[in-house]
């Protein structure tokens, strides 16, 4: 197996290499399902941490329990500095283990563990872990306060890893099925995790926290939000029915958030309606102040959007509907379907999370002020578009692509939807892909499969064009007599699609590809509907 990841590790050197990309072996072992990855299937955690604000530390354990896919004596633990591991221990006695890289620890078994067996390991830690630079988007550990000096922290990873703060399995593809998480912090404090709150233990100086999650979680999901919170709920009546919604907030800023929230009843009115139901019934749904802007963590999704509409009070589109919903409210709950439920194996497949989620904002306008407005709205967010670089990133490497994911991936997308002309089957589908694909890790093959086979398109061109190049599809048009004449340029071998024109006030529908085609209209001019993601360009 060490000669195979050597040559790998030289095959991706070489292919980054003729990219003029720096690749390390950290990127490889973080990125890649690696031999000592391979060989054993995650079922549960539990993750037992004390956290000291005063020192701005952490010490625990973490339960590994797994289940053997094939025979193997060494698996791979993953846990960045400046934390470190004391010991790890299998039935009571300790294990060896070697550092791999930066990140990644080779734990070795005394002798091999044969198929199908169910094991478990537990890892205990402490250290310093790494402070935020720019959460959530450079995480780690926010070590904030209050405006009455009371801390105030919290935990956010993606991209950079959970094993940033906690050791784990720090790939996508393998998610346990349930998790406990336990926090010790200070008695004056409240810890808020994932999942449902199970037991709180009166420590004297301290208290712990016990949640339980009874669903499969991906690593970056799981976080700790502690601070002198308060807290309030509601049952919201949904398709599985009653769905417990708790929310927690500074006493500061409790009357603010009962009015902001009730947007969370509306938010999920919608989702349910556009994309079945929330998929984590069983452990509820949390708003959780934060001081930070706001993550999609399980079940346990944490909002600093200063209680009002829009991002940080901007409307990202333009289009004035960006101010009529809390971006972070309807943003990353939205994510609970698509990043929570369908989780991407590999992080170069963001745009799974991000594209459809940038696109939930569009859909929450359309369920409650309509489809103009819907498109207003996605229509608007085109000038954040840059087509710098492509929408997946590298694969087996831990690298995403580019930021366009968001609202390119939400009007391609929205150019989809034009295309089918069908919003029952669009809905269907949106509804298919999180019930066929619950609460499971996938590729961004099988998304794309999924909406060719059910719209009955073929789009391999379309995804071909929109998620691997930068060029948006030029569709060149003119007259000639009563004839109007149509072509794309800028696009992949076989680009075609139908594509709804207006030609004074009628509608006219042609399918166009490279090769210029005609259609006889009544007019002399023309217009290319503005829902379609193309560049318009009138030739003579």
């Amino acid at each position: 197996m060490k000669n195979l990841f050597t040559l790998a590790i030289s095959l991706v050197t070489l292919t980054a290499s003729a990219q003029d990309v720096a690749i390390t072996e950290d990127d490889f072992l973080r990125g890649s399902i690696t031999p000592e990855r391979a060989w054993w299937d995650l079922t549960y955690y539990h993750l037992d941490i004390t956290v000291n604000p005063e020192t701005k530390t952490i010490k625990g354990s973490n339960l590994i329990r797994f289940k053997t896919l094939e025979e193997g004596s060494m698996l791979q633990v993953d846990l960045q500095p400046p934390l470190y591991i004391e010991k790890i221990t299998y039935q009571d006695q300790e294990l060896a283990y070697k550092k791999k890289g930066t990140n990644a620890f080779h734990v070795l078994f005394d002798a091999p563990l044969p198929k199908g067996e169910e094991a478990e390991i537990k890892v205990y830690y402490a250290g310093k872990p790494r402070a935020a630079r720019r959460a959530p988007w450079d995480g780690g550990f926010s070590w904030k306060t209050d405006s009455k000096g009371q801390p105030f922290i919290a935990t956010s990873c993606q991209g950079l890893g959970a094993s940033a703060w906690w050791p784990c399995k720090d790939h996508m593809y393998d998610e346990v099925s349930s998790m406990d998480i336990s926090v010790t912090v200070p008695s004056n404090l409240m810890d808020v995790s994932n999942g449902t709150l199970t037991k709180v233990e009166e420590n004297g100086t301290t208290k712990t926290y016990h949640w339980h999650v009874d669903n499969p979680i991906n690593n970056y999901g799981v976080n700790v939000n502690i601070g002198d919170y308060v807290h309030f709920d509601e049952v919201y009546q949904g398709e599985k029915g009653p769905l417990q919604l708790d929310y927690y907030v500074l006493r500061e800023n409790l009357e603010k958030a009962k009015k902001q929230f009730t947007q969370t009843p509306m938010m999920l009115k919608a989702f349910e309606h556009w994309f079945g139901p929330y998929p984590f019934y069983e452990d509820g749904f949390k708003l959780v102040e934060v001081p930070y802007l706001g993550m999609e963590h399980q079940s346990s999704v944490t909002y600093g959007n200063n209680f009002e509409n829009g991002y940080l009070g901007r409307d990202l589109s333009g289009s004035g509907w960006g101010m009529k919903f809390d971006f972070i409210i309807i943003h990353e709950a939205g994510h609970e379907w698509f990043a929570n439920n369908i989780t991407y194996k590999d992080i170069a497949d963001m745009w799974v999370h991000e594209g459809f989620t940038a696109y939930s904002e569009s859909l929450y306008l359309d369920y409650h002020f309509g489809t103009e407005a819907a498109n207003a709205y996605v229509i608007g967010t085109r000038k954040n578009i840059k087509n710098d670089a492509p929408i997946i990133g590298r694969y087996n490497l831990n690298k995403e692509g580019s930021g366009d994911m968001y609202y390119k991936g939400a009007n391609m997308l929205h150019t989809i939807r034009q295309i089918l002309n069908d919003d029952a089957k669009w809905r269907s589908i949106l509804r298919g892909l999180n019930k066929d694909f619950y609460h499971q890790t996938v590729t961004t093959q099988q998304i794309e499969k999924y909406v060719a086979d059910h719209s009955g398109l073929d789009l391999t061109a379309f995804f071909e064009q929109y998620l691997r190049t930068t060029d948006i599809p030029v569709l060149e048009y003119k007259f000639n007599g009563k004839k109007l004449e149509y072509r794309f340029t800028k696009v992949v071998d076989g680009f075609t699609i139908p594509v709804k024109f207006w030609v004074g006030d009628a509608p006219v529908w042609a399918t166009v590809g490279t090769a210029w085609q005609s259609t006889k209209v009544k007019g002399d001019s023309a217009t290319i509907d503005e829902n379609f993601y193309v560049t318009p360009k009138m030739v003579k």
